[in-house]
């Protein structure tokens, strides 16, 4: 497993030597979604590594997202967040499908939100591109399956991060909680079991789906 990072490295190499502590093989390279030449780096690192990309998991995100009204947002911060996110996810699979062409298998998820189909307040630029990478994904399932390559989009909520632990009180916690039909906020595990199917040979057809893990808040709009 390659894990990425853009500036937390001590993190990914956490998360690099849980992975090595139950007998898999991971290393962490640097990534910065908004560089091209950097994911061009990092996708060749992984390609030299392993040679070929199996699974594609696109998660990042800028970290300095921040809620803004819709009628306070400049052009300039717009376009780096719509750009920033959907030009990273265009340009990383753009640049990682032909190792899985080449090998008749590959499978690449993107990480979603919520945000995407309920309209979250204050969040336009994140939602808009959010939205922007639910149709990538389907030219993607419609334009590669056939090579072998199946393409989804996992769509968590809110889920119960370190992060979110820490800013978002416990009493909003509780209140999303009772707003969702399962009573439970999806927690990072849901989201990784979902990934972990999706990326295996046990999804043999799921292809251009939109998969939801948000105990059904999506639902409640």
């Amino acid at each position: 497993m390659a894990i990425t990072y853009h500036s937390n490295r001590d993190g990914a190499e956490e998360t690099a030597d849980r992975v090595r502590e139950v007998g898999g093989d991971a290393f962490v390279i640097q990534y910065d979604m908004t560089n091209h030449e950097s994911i061009d780096t990092a996708v060749q690192t992984v390609i030299d590594h392993w040679g070929t990309i199996n699974v594609l998991v696109n998660n990042a995100v800028p970290s300095d997202l921040r809620p803004i009204p819709f009628e306070d947002i400049q052009l300039a911060e717009w376009q780096r967040l719509v750009h920033g996110i959907q030009d990273g996810v265009f340009h990383t699979v753009q640049t990682a499908f032909p190792a899985m062409r080449d090998a008749d298998w590959g499978r690449i998820i993107n990480i979603s939100s919520s945000s995407a189909e309920i309209g979250s307040e204050n969040m336009a630029p994140y939602a808009t591109a959010k939205a922007g990478i639910h149709g990538l994904t389907r030219v993607l399932a419609t334009e590669l399956g056939e090579t072998g390559i199946l393409s989804n989009v996992v769509m968590p909520g809110m889920v119960l991060t370190e992060k979110n632990l820490e800013q978002v009180p416990q009493s909003d916690r509780e209140a999303i909680a009772e707003q969702t039909p399962s009573k439970q906020i999806t927690t990072p595990k849901n989201v990784a079991d979902l990934v972990v199917f999706l990326g295996s040979p046990a999804n043999g057809n799921i292809n251009g789906t939109i998969v939801p893990v948000t105990g059904g808040l999506n639902l409640q709009r």
